[in-house]
């Protein structure tokens, strides 16, 4: 028997690539955690945004909390097993009324995961409504494999690399993925999926959590460092991440500058299937 999803959500994980929505924490804990996130930023003068959104579960213990609770780590179990590492984690931030999106992708293009089965579990620190810019995904396309992508120059998308999908998939009938802040969804690394600009008035704040189990392996050449969070690992494919104890200090910075520097290494050195247009 599933640990939190039921059997139902599981064969439509499996039929349609993702689950949405997961119940999960409530709106005043999504609320606090936000409130921290947003006085780092501003004491940072900065906002969590493309280029500094790598990770932060080593830097702060409220997301250590978020990426080892039950609530999250039990209905990821029901889908990949009781062995789990974070293998990335990535904050996602729309603006109110900003033109900021992101591109039709899969999250495995640059991820070079053997096998292709991490999922990503992604906790809504705030609503996310239509209109906010929710996650749009083409059910089923996570059968179709890895599939082609460019790279595309493009400010406004958050995604590092601006990397968008370079051949046709059928969107004729995508879903929408609306969460309410506490809430969650789960969703395949091969999954089709988008989204658009925050038109709501309200910032838009996510956490993407990338979880694998812990017998996938990076083929990339270099070897990087991806966190325990439940179980036990037995075959060391990756180096152990720290925890952190205090809000981003100077261990934490440390070793969140070691850990960001070797995954954008790794990310860069893989090319696979991936072209650059002009």
């Amino acid at each position: 028997m599933p640990r939190k999803l039921s059997s139902e959500q599981v064969v439509g994980y499996e039929r349609d690539g993702y689950v949405s929505p997961i119940d999960a924490f409530s709106s005043a804990q999504a609320r606090a955690w936000r409130d921290r996130l947003e006085t780092f930023e501003r004491a940072e003068g900065q906002k969590m945004t493309r280029g500094h959104n790598f990770k932060p579960h080593l830097l702060f213990p409220w997301v250590d909390e978020i990426v080892h609770s039950a609530e999250v780590l039990d209905a990821v179990e029901d889908l990949i097993g009781p062995d789990i590492r974070l293998f990335h984690l990535t904050v996602w931030p729309k603006d109110a009324g900003s033109g900021t999106h992101v591109s039709w992708h899969q999250d495995a293009t640059y991820f070079a995961l053997e096998p292709a089965c991490h999922v990503t579990a992604w906790v809504a620190l705030t609503d996310a409504p239509v209109e906010a810019g929710c996650m749009e995904v083409v059910p089923g396309s996570h059968k179709l494999g890895q599939l082609k992508h460019a790279e595309m120059q493009d400010p406004d998308n958050l995604l590092s690399r601006g990397q968008t999908l370079a051949v046709d998939v059928d969107r004729q009938r995508t879903v929408h993925m609306p969460v309410r802040a506490g809430q969650f969804s789960l969703h395949h690394t091969h999954l089709v999926h988008n989204s658009g600009p925050n038109r709501s008035h309200d910032r838009r704040i996510g956490l993407g959590i990338s979880y694998i189990p812990t017998h996938a392996r990076c083929t990339a050449r270099r070897r990087i460092t991806a966190m325990l969070v439940r179980g036990t690992d037995r075959h060391g494919h990756f180096d152990d991440e720290r925890r952190p104890i205090a809000e981003a200090g100077p261990a934490e910075r440390a070793f969140h500058a070691e850990a960001v520097a070797r995954f954008r290494g790794m990310n860069a050195d893989v090319s696979g299937d991936v072209t650059v247009a002009s």
